[in-house]
């Protein structure tokens, strides 16, 4: 029955598009508070990783995107609409991700490890000397290891849809995603158009083997004891029907980073910073102002 639960959710998920729910237009003058949205690339740790940036704060973020995922289609409606007086936004694309590629993804033990030291150098490299970070699901495990190891170097932490270990309720739920084809057309055309339908497929099974290579320890461990060595103001925000990541997980964090806050979203699923990104963005903002 909990079977069934999770696969009809999941389709669900799979049926609202998150790549079309987070296209962004800048509009208005450039000159305006940097409304405009750069795009570049830089040499971090061997790999040119392509980034955008807008907005001219004095605040520097860091957007950490999910599997697969992307700056521009994972962060549409914050790269569009976040406070731009306030902060300056960075939205990066993984190595093996979005337009970071060469060179292909892969998923060794230590991947997000690995993600966490490319995307402080990255910041270091564009010359922010402190700044805060924004993970969504695998992005926000990424934050939670950057943070813990950082401490000097993050000002505050946002995470959502982010787990500290891995389950054999969550290898379930990962093996229900492994095949692309049984995704929603919606979903995947645009990681289709973006990556090409091989490396799309190959990627997504890759992805499934690393992360279920987590739960063959007797904890299930990826991250739990670094939990408690991140020092700054923490903000956990969770989607109570999230089909993804049970609930469990965004309490475990909370409760083992002291201090942190725990915001829980009654219509929240794994994507609710696009569903909802007005509130979102309005609940991080205040967090982080």
């Amino acid at each position: 029955m909990a079977r069934r639960i999770a696969g009809r959710a999941l389709r669900a998920l799979l049926l609202q598009p998150p790549a079309r729910a987070a296209p962004f237009t800048p509009r208005g003058p450039a000159a305006s508070y940097g409304t405009s949205v750069t795009s570049a690339k830089i040499q971090v740790n061997g790999v040119h990783l392509h980034y955008q940036q807008t907005g001219e704060g004095s605040h520097a973020v860091l957007l950490l995107p999910g599997m697969l995922g992307s700056g521009q289609t994972d962060f549409g409606p914050q790269l569009k609409s976040m406070n731009k007086q306030l902060f300056t936004i960075v939205a990066w694309d993984p190595r093996g991700y979005g337009q970071s590629i060469p060179p292909s993804r892969d998923f060794p033990p230590d991947f997000f490890e690995r993600d966490a030291k490319d995307a402080v150098d990255l910041m270091q490299a564009l010359k922010f000397k402190k700044f805060s970070l924004l993970g969504w699901s695998d992005g926000g495990i990424t934050a939670l290891i950057a943070a813990a190891k950082h401490p000097t170097l993050i000002h505050k932490l946002v995470v959502w849809g982010a787990n500290a270990s891995v389950t054999q309720e969550d290898v379930r739920i990962y093996n229900g995603i492994r095949d692309v084809s049984k995704w929603s057309e919606k979903v995947k055309k645009p990681l289709e158009e973006m990556y090409g339908h091989e490396y799309f497929a190959k990627t997504c099974e890759a992805w499934v083997d690393g992360i279920c290579h987590f739960a063959e320890k007797s904890d299930g461990n990826i991250c739990q004891q670094l939990l408690p060595d991140i020092k700054c103001p923490t903000f956990i925000i969770h989607g109570e029907k999230d089909p993804l990541v049970p609930q469990a997980h965004a309490e475990y964090i909370h409760k083992h980073i002291k201090g942190s806050r725990l915001l829980l979203m009654p219509e929240g699923k794994h994507n609710l910073h696009l569903r909802f990104a007005e509130d979102f963005n309005r609940q991080v903002e205040d967090f982080l102002h």
